[in-house]
């Protein structure tokens, strides 16, 4: 995976992205004990689109990985041999982005979501899988609850993690 992390980073010294971090199942991973996960999920930011219901063309940076020679499987792009899903941000994403942790991987640099944010897309997402990640997170990683609190009150995702910490599903 470090070769994909490097791919990635120069997707932004190249200005194909604005800024990017890792999330989903593999930054939880940089908190809690391992889970199983298939892919790597890249938040980004675009240079272009995602406000006011614009289009988000991402076709520079598809264009620039097959030239890397990089293929697709499904909704992924193969980049080192990793599948990898890049995501372009709403406005959640977007502030998680932007707080993510600068962290390494193998000696790279990379960008990560906090736990505190993960939480707060997890628990959006709502899905099984995710809240099991909630719920994980809850117990194994440094949450800082103060901040945890303030994301989920912007976002009106309080009565689910209330349900998740009474031990509910939300």
């Amino acid at each position: 995976m470090d070769k994909t992390l490097m791919m990635i980073n120069d997707l932004k010294k190249k200005k194909l992205i604005k800024d990017y971090a890792i999330g989903g199942g593999i930054a939880a991973m940089f908190y809690i004990e391992p889970i199983l996960t298939y892919d790597l999920d890249v938040f980004v930011i675009t240079s272009k689109g995602g406000k006011s219901g614009k289009v988000i063309d991402l076709t520079s940076l598809y264009d620039f990985l097959e030239k890397k020679k990089c293929s697709w499987r499904g909704e992924h792009i193969i980049v080192k041999g990793v599948p990898v899903q890049f995501i372009p941000v709403d406005e959640l994403e977007e502030e998680a982005v932007r707080s993510a942790e600068v962290m390494r991987y193998k000696g790279v640099h990379t960008k990560v979501i906090t736990p505190e944010y993960l939480v707060a897309i997890f628990l959006r997402a709502g899905r099984k899988k995710d809240l099991e990640k909630v719920e994980r997170l809850l117990t194994q990683a440094n949450i800082e609850m103060k901040k945890l609190k303030k994301i989920v009150h912007a976002y009106a995702l309080e009565k689910k993690l209330s349900s998740i910490m009474r031990g509910g599903n939300a």
